[in-house]
């Protein structure tokens, strides 16, 4: 049973919050927005509203110095998670945020167990921590192409339990970190299959987005129900209450980032955050001092 006291705060309330009983189904999860809120006007307005909340948010989280949070990214490719992340971020002090990209991992970072490369990564006390993919990529990319784990040379006479003792891993990590201070928050961008399609279209007719466009991304197209069968599996395995995953609809990319900026802001203001005080002794010493440099002006 998970510990209650890994619980920083109560999760946003939302419809697109995966749920902790692992009823979780992909077939059913909206990748579009509910009808009427697809009007990109008024979910830019409402980005922009959230943003705005987020800053002062952040300016206090770094100031208190207690908190950290983790925002998780995870999607299939052309989802929208670079630009999410730029939108949703914006106007936010770079000191305060750390944003990481996981790709293949490095000969230095095979030599270790699979969370060892994004621990190092996670972010400071009073910091925003961003992983665009993650260390969920080993129960997803992993998992739908096996044969990745030649190179990880794991010590095993059975594979037959890994993705279950790596769920388990996953869930020990989030909770640690919840009980030592970091709120931790995933997001599963739901892109559906045909909007992927047109997408990667539009790189290919638009020659400012040519460089993103990779063979590679077409190809895994092929593996699509594997990739939804093992999303599956993870949320509904790793979705805790210390360490929520919310299942956001990405066909439409105005109402996914103003959905991930009101959750952030939303939970930030759910955080006992506060200004750090001072003593009635330092109080008088700042007084002094504001008389001296008062006294000396023009001087």
């Amino acid at each position: 049973m998970d510990e209650p006291g890994a619980v920083l705060f109560e999760p946003v309330d939302s419809p697109y919050l995966v749920p902790f009983d692992g009823k979780f189904r992909v077939a059913k999860a909206p990748t579009a927005p509910p009808d009427g809120d697809g009007k990109k006007k008024v979910n830019k307005k409402e980005l922009e509203e959230a943003v705005e909340r987020l800053r002062p948010l952040q300016r206090k989280l770094y100031a208190d110095d207690r908190y950290a949070m983790l925002l998780v990214f995870q999607a299939m490719d052309a989802a929208g998670k670079d630009g999410t992340v730029r939108h949703v971020m914006t106007g936010v002090n770079p000191a305060g945020c750390q944003v990481f990209s996981f790709k293949a991992p490095s000969s230095e970072e095979l030599d270790h167990d699979f969370l060892w490369r994004v621990y190092r990564r996670l972010p400071e006390r009073g910091r925003i921590g961003i992983f665009n993919r993650s260390h969920y990529e080993e129960v997803l990319v992993v998992r739908v192409h096996p044969d990745f784990l030649v190179s990880q040379r794991l010590p095993r006479l059975s594979m037959r339990s890994l993705w279950e003792e790596r769920f388990r891993s996953i869930r020990d990590l989030e909770r640690h970190l919840a009980l030592n201070g970091t709120v931790v928050l995933k997001f599963f961008l739901n892109v559906s299959r045909d909007e992927q399609r047109k997408r990667f279209i539009d790189r290919i007719d638009e020659p400012e987005a040519n460089w993103k466009f990779s063979k590679k991304d077409v190809l895994e197209r092929d593996h699509w129900d594997e990739y939804m069968r093992a999303y599956e599996e993870a949320l509904n395995a790793t979705s805790r209450p210390f360490a929520p995953w919310y299942a956001v609809p990405a066909d439409d990319k105005p109402y996914m980032r103003r959905t991930v900026a009101e959750i952030v802001a939303d939970t930030l203001e759910r955080l006992p955050l506060r200004y750090p005080s001072v003593s009635d002794e330092a109080r008088g010493e700042m007084l002094e001092l504001r008389k001296t440099l008062s006294e000396s002006s023009g001087g």
